[in-house]
């Protein structure tokens, strides 16, 4: 092991091809002297001449001989394994990727997704995972591949991609009693009973500090962990819930809901995707982040 050297290997190799000391330095864009010490060095590892002199000429010996082929096919397989990747054939690759996908785009992403992905990679199979899985260590352990929807705090090596911002609004049945005014003011949206979203089962959020700055407070009747459930809860009870605008909207007619403007400013729900770096320069990793764009952004891929 301690002869091990690469650079010993592919001047062997040169050797061994030219059967020549000048000739093989020109190969490995070194100097004579210097092939003629990794000649030496040669000779002592593997105890052999390698080459003799045969009047002006080198030949190689019965052991060079031997070793030629070898020599040549680990050279080869060397300088592949520490070339560029070759780029992904996503028609030919079998894989199964993990991701975790707000509830939200279950009715308008993913179908279209799942759509792009089997016209281009029918080997490829898309494995969806719970929310309540955490994004962070879910992608840094490798459990989710990616994760698509609303970003939340990562850790800091995580890398994240923005594809659109969206800003809430609220949504009731289209027989609740807010459905039938044409303005509604920060009095009505706080007495009106609430549905609030959280993961952790927190009621309160930014709403609340907002109605907390204009002096009001809201009651919230359920708390619930995803945005589809607050849509489905607020299409039948006589709950407000609050929702991506664009992608809220999606589901108005499928319920029966009705949209409105808040009467306060909110910050905007920036929805994006998240992969741990280890993906980053995989080409079929890439070439899905690709799908995933075009499919949320509408453009054409």
């Amino acid at each position: 092991m301690e002869s091990l050297d690469m650079n010993l290997l592919l001047a062997l190799d040169a050797l061994l091809t030219d059967n020549s000391v000048t000739a093989a330095a020109a190969r490995t864009h070194t100097s004579a002297p210097a092939m003629s010490r990794s000649l030496a060095r040669l000779r002592r590892v593997f105890d052999d001449p390698l080459l003799v002199r045969a009047g002006r000429d080198l030949v190689p010996t019965p052991r060079a001989l031997e070793l030629r082929g070898e020599v040549r096919a680990v050279v080869a397989r060397a300088t592949a394994l520490f070339g560029p990747a070759p780029d992904a054939d996503v028609a030919t690759t079998v894989r199964t990727f993990d991701l975790q996908v707000t509830d939200l785009y279950s009715t308008t992403v993913i179908p279209r997704l799942i759509g792009d992905v089997r016209g281009q990679a029918p080997g490829v199979t898309l494995r969806f995972r719970p929310e309540g899985v955490e994004g962070g260590p879910a992608l840094r352990e490798g459990v989710v591949d990616l994760e698509i929807g609303v970003i939340g705090a990562t850790d800091p090596e995580i890398r994240t991609e923005v594809l659109a911002t969206e800003h809430l609004v609220g949504f009731v049945r289209r027989s609740h009693p807010l459905a039938a005014v044409r303005r509604v003011t920060p009095r009505r949206f706080a007495a009106a009973d609430h549905v609030a979203l959280s993961r952790r089962g927190r009621a309160r959020g930014p709403v609340d500090e907002r109605l907390d700055e204009l002096g009001l407070s809201r009651r919230v009747v359920a708390v619930v962990p995803t945005y589809a459930a607050s849509l489905f809860l607020a299409g039948e009870t006589d709950v407000v819930c609050l929702a991506p605008a664009v992608t809220g909207r999606a589901t108005l007619e499928r319920l029966g809901l009705h949209a409105f403007e808040l009467p306060f400013d909110l910050p905007p729900v920036p929805l994006g995707m998240a992969w741990h770096p280890r993906n980053d320069a995989d080409h079929t990793h890439r070439w899905l982040r690709d799908r995933v764009r075009d499919v949320v952004t509408g453009s054409p891929g």
